[in-house]
């Protein structure tokens, strides 16, 4: 019963630290980031991960993932296809040479200079939609192609560090113990299988499970799917929010879409998701912050520049006009939920040691914190303009 204790503990302060978040305005994963600080070993040393909390943390990843691709709205990337797209590869490729290469200079290896950048590439606009909401603009041109240039954001985020988890696994003889061109063969037809689950298989199961006399079965199956694919992600190498991100964004393509929605929202945050940030507090140590200080102000800079100048200088390409352009840029800026989904993610495959993951959190948090800010200032500027 020790570990339910721990759990309702756990869950309270995460409600409580969240709601005074929300009230000064600040994104909830923080406090609940703060939390698994306070408690773990960097503070109090009261909670430490187990097998347990593990296993639910890796659940909260996997339905966390399938939510983003749930929510990826892919009508809207089909709408503002272009300029979307063109942000979101520059508002890629800018942070992976930047904050990549600046990592390498701090003394980082190659391999871990490629995944910080990956890192860094990531975009979550949930922070972003509330501030463009506040100020009537969500349904305008630049608001749209935030969130258009978000959906492909994540998804070549997802499948640039499916490619690096691939390496790693290759490379370390992988968890699978295939040879790797077996590995890399899977990996190709399971993206394929994807292109097939999206178009036919997904919705003809979502289809069926209406035709099921059970409670809640398009839930159900929607889990099913989920679960499914995490599953098979993991067995050909990749790591399973892959999976579950893909299995999202074929119900998403089904008329189910919103039921699932409902469904899953409270699946999740009621126990596995909140957890999962918890785990990512429990994992950070402040044993070397003094000698990672440069590290961290430099790179929570270069991370709001990148996002910033390479999503803005997308934009401009685009046909933007500066005020706009300096809006789409800034709106990129929060990296939230994806980021530390990839940071996580990749500190479990071996991409990053254990001493840097807390400074690259660090940065993740600082830049997500000062994300509103920028935009909030782009939205008035844009305004007097």
């Amino acid at each position: 019963m020790e570990f339910i204790a721990t759990l309702a503990g756990l869950l309270l302060a995460t409600q409580v630290v969240a709601h005074l978040c929300r009230r000064v305005e600040i994104p909830e994963v923080i406090g609940q980031i703060l939390v698994g600080i306070i408690v773990g070993p960097a503070l109090l040393n009261w909670v430490h991960l187990n097998g347990m909390m593990n296993e639910f943390q890796e659940i909260g990843v996997i339905i966390l993932m399938f939510i983003a691709g749930l929510e990826s709205d892919l009508s809207l990337l089909k709408k503002y296809l272009r300029p979307a797209v063109i942000v979101a590869v520059i508002g890629v490729i800018v942070p992976v040479l930047v904050m990549g290469g600046a990592s390498y200079l701090f003394g980082f290896t190659k391999m871990e200079s490629l995944f910080i950048g990956v890192i860094f590439s990531a975009t979550s606009v949930s922070i972003s939609v509330a501030v463009l909401r506040e100020f009537k603009r969500l349904d305008s041109r630049e608001g749209a192609t935030i969130l258009g240039a978000a959906v492909a954001d994540d998804i070549i985020g997802v499948i640039m560090l499916s490619i690096m988890i691939s390496m790693i696994n290759g490379s370390q003889g992988g968890h699978t113990n295939m040879p790797l061109g077996m590995a890399l063969l899977l990996q190709v037809l399971f993206f394929g299988g994807t292109y097939l689950v999206v178009r036919w298989l997904a919705p003809y199961l979502m289809h069926l499970s209406e035709r099921l006399l059970t409670v809640a079965a398009p839930s159900v199956m929607a889990m099913i799917i989920c679960l499914g694919m995490a599953a098979l992600a993991d067995y050909v190498g990749l790591s399973g929010a892959v999976g579950s991100f893909f299995a999202g964004i074929a119900v998403a393509n089904t008329h189910r879409k919103e039921t699932i929605d409902r469904s899953f929202i409270p699946i999740g945050y009621a126990l596995f998701i909140p957890l999962f940030f918890v785990s990512v507090g429990l994992n950070m140590r402040f044993d070397n912050l003094q000698r990672s200080f440069v590290f961290v102000i430099v790179m929570t800079i270069l991370a709001c520049l990148t996002k910033l100048v390479g999503c803005g200088a997308g934009a401009k390409l685009s046909g933007f006009n500066l005020p706009s352009s300096y809006v789409v840029g800034s709106g990129m800026v929060a990296r939230g939920e994806m980021a530390l989904i990839t940071a996580q993610i990749g500190y479990e495959a071996h991409l990053m040691l254990s001493m840097y993951y807390s400074d690259v959190i660090t940065v993740i948090i600082l830049a997500t914190v000062l994300a509103p800010f920028m935009l909030k200032h782009a939205l008035k500027s844009a305004h007097e303009e």
